[in-house]
């Protein structure tokens, strides 16, 4: 889309064309959105008893990839739509499934175990990220946060071997100590102070910040995937709690390189806009979140689930607050709008969109710019 069309769009138009789908779906929503999120959830369960039952006979990647399948939907299809309010709209939903009580106190690690914590994700994910999308000040930029790897005199071969390593290590060597410097950050602006964050200075033990990390994500998490589990094994012998450790620590891997890959080309590509000012307005929103993001394949719950329904990034992005399979029920409607107003609508295969993600990230490519 260039500058000319760009403009031309009426915004006001848009929004009430988008609104009037939001309205519809508001007054349909009902029990049996509910019963589809626990369907989710089971298969997601289902997935890691099965991966655990079978993890200790010996390591092997079946066991692990059905692990990692596990927390992956944990975080996609169960943090992440109930934290974002939606099903809080729905009557007779047990408070654990509401986005004041999921995950909090000791049900962390029963309803959602990962390095990041549940007011980090919140803060950088649900409030920067969504209201900021394709800015400076969008956390989640991944032009603007790789300029590092896009302007260094390393050889091109050489940023590939860093991101493909990046790949499998970066929920916690970027996202959890990111988010919970979000939410540090956000705190202390409550308390009319300023957190400071020194270069790698999140990370250390001997600053204030850096030791709410480790005691906080990395102690907790690194307890409970990588000791507690495994010894729960013990009785079938220390075979058996050296194989569960082992299928753990390769399911970690694994759900790591999943999760990158449907998450990190969702924004990014030189197809895809980034924004240099802020915008305004309820059109003006809409129209970044379309332009901000990009789809892939979507439509029945076995594709879905793979995708942990983010491959519905552009519905998601206009609507956060509304159930999973209501996006199934949306997206030939917003496709509706936009060709209506002359709005690209980008749905491409994940490894198209990976490899346009990964060329933003060497510096091969650059985003579009408004």
């Amino acid at each position: 889309m260039n500058l000319k069309s760009y403009k031309a769009v009426d915004r006001k138009l848009l929004a009430k064309d988008l609104d009037a789908i939001h309205d519809d779906v508001l007054a349909r929503m009902g029990a049996s959105d509910f019963k589809h999120l626990k369907k989710m959830e089971r298969w997601g369960r289902l997935c890691s008893f099965v991966g655990y039952a079978t993890a200790w006979i010996v390591p092997n990647p079946i066991s692990a990839l059905l692990i990692s399948q596990g927390s992956f939907t944990r975080w996609t299809q169960l943090t992440h739509p109930v934290v974002h309010k939606g099903y809080d709209k729905l009557e007779d939903v047990p408070a654990r499934y509401t986005s004041e009580k999921f995950a909090q106190g000791w049900r962390r690690f029963i309803d959602w175990p990962d390095w990041v914590t549940p007011d980090a994700w919140h803060q950088e994910h649900d409030i920067l990220h969504h209201y900021n999308l394709g800015e400076k000040r969008d956390p989640d930029h991944l032009q603007h946060n790789m300029e590092w790897l896009r302007q260094s005199k390393l050889p091109m071969f050489l940023r590939f071997v860093v991101v493909a390593i990046f790949t499998v290590i970066w929920k916690i060597s970027y996202y959890a100590p990111r988010t919970h410097k979000e939410l540090c950050i956000s705190r202390a602006r409550q308390q009319g102070e300023k957190a400071v964050f020194k270069r790698y200075g999140g990370w250390s033990i001997f600053t204030k910040h850096g030791r709410a990390l480790w005691l906080q994500s990395i102690i907790p998490y690194t307890l409970f995937r990588f000791v507690l589990l495994p010894l729960l094994f013990l009785p079938l012998g220390e075979a058996a709690v050296i194989s569960v450790l082992l299928t753990s620590i390769m399911a970690e891997f694994f759900t790591n390189m999943h999760s990158f890959l449907v998450i990190v080309p969702n924004h990014a590509g030189d197809d895809v806009m980034m924004f240099e000012e802020r915008g305004k307005g309820r059109g003006e929103f809409y129209l970044r979140q379309i332009l901000g993001s990009v789809n892939y394949p979507t439509g029945s719950d076995g594709n879905d689930f793979f995708y942990g329904w983010l491959n519905y990034q552009i519905e998601h992005h206009l609507w956060p607050d509304i159930p999973l399979n209501q996006y199934q029920y949306v997206q030939p409607r917003v496709v509706e709008v936009c060709k209506k107003h002359g709005i690209p609508y980008c749905q491409d295969s994940v490894f198209k969109r990976l490899l346009k993600a990964i060329d933003i990230m060497v510096g091969r490519t650059s985003m579009l710019k408004l």
